[in-house]
């Protein structure tokens, strides 16, 4: 009999992952969608409160955004492949302009407490720390959390966000 065993256990690896949601495109409709599709995906979603806020690079219709958190086995590879497909499903159109409207934008601002930049992509995502439309939600529901590179929790990091750009309106999402 052998003394090595051909179906060893490995230890999973669970991942705490971050993702930023918006849509200024038949927002509510595509918002849901996602979030269902996140949900059938990856199971439970914690999702902060949706938040109408204007949009920002280019003039356009309001955007409502949120976060959501969630954990995975998947290495972050497959999570960005998913979060495009979610995309897709929503009727993104990549071909289009690089700031304007979008029926989904779906950002991975954070995996785990991986830093990473590179690139194809930045870890933790930039503007988790320069928009009151991905800060504020991600400190709702991620408030304890620490930032990987700065060390101070998200919710120091919204306390400290000048006043005078905290401009989300929360919003109910019907349905």
């Amino acid at each position: 009999m052998s003394g090595s065993r051909s179906n060893e256990l490995r230890p999973t690896i669970v991942t705490e992952v971050f993702v930023s949601v918006g849509s200024n495109v038949d927002p509510e409709r595509n918002i849901r969608r996602a979030l269902a599709e996140l949900h059938r995906r990856f199971g439970r979603i914690n999702a902060s409160t949706v938040y109408q806020s204007p949009a920002q690079g280019f003039v356009g219709d309001d955007f409502l955004n949120l976060a959501v958190g969630f954990s995975t086995e998947e290495d972050v590879q497959d999570i960005i492949a998913q979060l495009r497909e979610v995309e897709d499903l929503c009727g993104r159109d990549r071909d289009g302009a690089r700031f304007g409207p979008r029926p989904m934008d779906l950002d991975l601002l954070l995996f785990g407490d991986l830093v990473l930049e590179s690139p194809e992509l930045r870890l933790p995502r930039a503007e988790t720390l320069e928009y009151a439309f991905v800060l504020g939600p991600l400190a709702e529901i991620a408030g304890d959390r620490r930032h990987p590179v700065t060390g101070r929790s998200f919710s120091e990091h919204w306390e400290s966000f000048p006043a005078g750009l905290k401009n989300l309106e929360p919003v109910e999402v019907s349905g």
